[in-house]
C-alpha cells in the first residue's frame, strides 16, 4: 500500500492532507525516515513523530444511497455518501465500492477493504447486480431476450443478463458488468428509457428493506461471509 493511502486510512485525512504531512516529515517505517507519499509500505511498524499509528479495522457498510447524492468520497460543490455518514466514521477511510450515478438510488456497499473492492469489481468475479428500471415504454418479450442476448452499448457488446417483467413498465434486470450508464444504456439499445432506476441487490446480498434512502448500517458476518463466498 502507499505511504499516502496508509496515512489517510489511519488519521482520516484526505490523500492530499496525507501527502503534505509526509512532506513535512515525521514519519518513519521500522524507524528509518520516510518522506515519499509513494513509499509503499506493508508490514512494517510506522510511526508518526514517534507514536505508532495504525491502519484502521475493516468496516463494511451498506447504504441505500438516495437519489441527487454522489458515489465519491469528497466534493466541493456536491453532497456525497460520505457525507450521509456521522462523525465516527470518517477516520476509517471508507469509499464506495464501485458508483451508482447521481440519480440512481439503492445498494451501495461502503468499505475500506481495498482487496475485497477490487474483487466485487472484477469482472472476471462476473458479480451479480440487480437493478429495478421504470420505463417509458412497456418492455416486449422481444425486447427482453434481446436484451437477455448481449446489447451493443456503444462499441461494447454486454454479456447475457436475465431480466423479470414486474409490470409492463418495470423490470428488474441482472447484470455481471459495472459499464458506466450501462443499464441505462441497455434499454435505450431497445428503444426504451428508463426513467428511475433502483439497485436492490449486489453481490448476492438483498437491499435491507428496513433502511429509508440515506440510512446504512453495517453488514452482518454472516452477509460478509456471503459476499466472501460470491468472490471466491
Amino acid at each position: 500500500m502507499r505511504l499516502d493511502k496508509f496515512v489517510s486510512d489511519a488519521l482520516g485525512v484526505t490523500r492530499s492532507e496525507a501527502r503534505d504531512m509526509i512532506r513535512r516529515g515525521g514519519f518513519t517505517a521500522d524507524g528509518a525516515p520516510l518522506g515519499s507519499p509513494a513509499a509503499h509500505v506493508d508490514c512494517q511498524e510506522i510511526r508518526y513523530k514517534g507514536e505508532k499509528i495504525s491502519a484502521p479495522d475493516k468496516i463494511y457498510i451498506m447504504m441505500n444511497k438516495p437519489a441527487g447524492v454522489l458515489s465519491a468520497t469528497e466534493d466541493k460543490t456536491q453532497r456525497t455518501v460520505l457525507d450521509l455518514l456521522p462523525e465516527r466514521y470518517r477516520r476509517y477511510g471508507l469509499f464506495p465500492a464501485g458508483r451508482l450515478d447521481k440519480d440512481t438510488e439503492g445498494f451501495l456497499l461502503l468499505t475500506n477493504d481495498g482487496a475485497l473492492a477490487h474483487k466485487v469489481l472484477s469482472p472476471k468475479k462476473k458479480v451479480g447486480k440487480t437493478y429495478v428500471a421504470r420505463l417509458s415504454r412497456e418492455l416486449t418479450a422481444e425486447k427482453i431476450y434481446v436484451l437477455e442476448n448481449g446489447v451493443d452499448i456503444g462499441g461494447y457488446v454486454t454479456r447475457p443478463c436475465q431480466v423479470e417483467l414486474l409490470d409492463p413498465l418495470t423490470a428488474k434486470i441482472t447484470v455481471v458488468e459495472g459499464k458506466f450508464h450501462q443499464v441505462k444504456k441497455m434499454f435505450l439499445a431497445v428503444d426504451n428509457h428508463v426513467e428511475a432506476l433502483r439497485r436492490v441487490s449486489f453481490a448476492g446480498l438483498e437491499l435491507d428493506g428496513s433502511l429509508a434512502p440515506g440510512e446504512f448500517r453495517e453488514l452482518c458476518t454472516k452477509e460478509l461471509g456471503d459476499i466472501l463466498r460470491t468472490i471466491q
